[in-house]
């Protein structure tokens, strides 16, 4: 049986994709995945500002829709809070590390980070709480695939940036020198380091074939975040960030939010033993951070 899947053409997520083909292959020997390279309106236009996440995903979106594609693989943290009419997440693979990781030059190790330092990265997310971790610092904007980006470090038109751990690892660049941003300094994108497998919510075979690819923590943990995506009303613009951890003992949501000049920040932490009612806490979270926010 051939599946085709939809992707766009980054070199991150022709990693991602082809990986997760190869061990959705793996584990279903009587499928031949075929790979679609989709050029999107954010590749075409790196589009900014309040709508512009699901620019990411319009074009594959529309491929499964009309049939040129079976399934497609997209970045959690590309998603929009609300899928097109008619598709649904087939599959949330095991999710990779969601933190943000810093990658600095041979003098300037996150610790020695200080006024004057220029740090690289165009997530207003990160430059926000950045700045609250090392006032002083100078955010300039950064901008092209991961290799390029760390190019930038070596040639010294920055002292660091900052990129997620997951893609660093699945480019197979996790040799490179990086300290990992703990929660607590840098709240993750909602959904990031987590892979979502998109397809029609009417081709039963299909589904039935990506189930095997589910992983159960990572969807309560990834839509647990999105309902506070989609409960706080976020855009791809806004500086927030949210992340679950799934644990024995319950789930616990970490959330950070500015203004867009980076005034009024509040970050929030609570745990719900409950993992039942994770979208009615992810909900209470969204109200209890605008609230603090007003």
């Amino acid at each position: 049986m051939i599946l085709k899947m939809g992707t766009r053409g980054s070199p991150l997520a022709l990693a991602q994709s082809g990986q997760l083909a190869k061990e959705f292959m793996r584990l279903r020997p009587e499928v031949v995945v075929e790979t679609v390279v989709i050029t999107t309106s954010g590749d075409r236009f790196s589009p900014q500002g309040l709508g512009a996440k699901g620019l990411f995903i319009k074009e594959i979106e529309e491929a499964l829709l009309d049939g040129r594609v079976d399934f497609a693989v997209h970045s959690g943290k590309d998603l929009p809070a609300e899928l097109a009419p008619g598709l649904l997440i087939a599959a949330y693979p095991q999710r990779e590390d969601p933190r943000d990781v810093y990658i600095g030059g041979p003098t300037a190790p996150w610790a020695a980070l200080g006024p004057g330092r220029r740090i690289g990265t165009s997530s207003l997310r990160r430059k926000i709480q950045l700045l609250t971790a090392k006032p002083g610092v100078e955010v300039l904007p950064l901008r092209g695939n991961v290799d390029t980006r760390m190019r930038r470090v070596q040639e010294g038109a920055f002292d660091g940036i900052i990129l997620a751990l997951a893609g660093l690892r699945r480019l197979g660049r996790a040799d490179v020198p990086h300290e990992i941003i703990p929660e607590t300094v840098i709240v993750p994108a909602p959904a990031q380091g987590a892979l979502a497998v998109e397809a029609k919510a009417d081709r039963a075979d299909v589904l039935a074939l990506l189930a095997v690819l589910d992983h159960p923590r990572t969807r309560l943990e990834v839509e647990c975040e999105r309902a506070f995506l989609e409960e706080f009303g976020g855009g791809c613009s806004m500086p927030l960030g949210a992340l679950v951890r799934a644990e024995e003992t319950g789930l616990t949501l970490s959330a950070f939010w500015s203004e867009i000049d980076g005034s009024k920040p509040v970050r929030l932490s609570q745990a719900c033993p409950d993992p039942g009612r994770a979208m009615d806490f992810a909900r209470e979270m969204a109200d209890r951070l605008r609230s603090a926010a007003a």
